[in-house]
């Protein structure tokens, strides 16, 4: 026995079979990502996310820097309109509203 522990399976889904040679284009192994990363970056900027796999499991995306952008966006807006407005440059303010009691008004029937 080595004394290493075995490693726990992590929760990596398995990568779809496709080939990026086979036209998809989305797909790269990592030796295939490493000889060839040029085309993987071009692949990214014209084409969308290029994904790396390693041992036959999706490792890595590779976007471009708009795509990411946006994705850090979005995971810092706040997740319901209570966070929001939490959140808000105004939360600390006391603010006392008031207005005017409207009885409505009266209608001839």
């Amino acid at each position: 026995m080595s004394g290493r522990r075995p490693r726990s399976p992590s929760p990596v889904r398995k990568a779809p079979q496709r080939h990026a040679q086979d036209g998809a284009g989305s797909a790269w192994q990592l030796q295939a990502a490493k000889a060839k990363f040029s085309e993987v970056f071009r692949r990214a900027r014209a084409i969308g996310p290029q994904v790396v796999t390693r041992g036959g499991v999706d490792a890595v995306v590779v976007i471009p820097v708009e795509q990411y952008e946006l994705l850090l966006a979005r995971s810092n807006q706040p997740k319901s309109l209570v966070e929001f407005f939490r959140r808000s440059p105004l939360a600390g303010l006391d603010l006392h509203l008031e207005r005017d009691r409207d009885t409505g008004r009266q209608i001839a029937l």
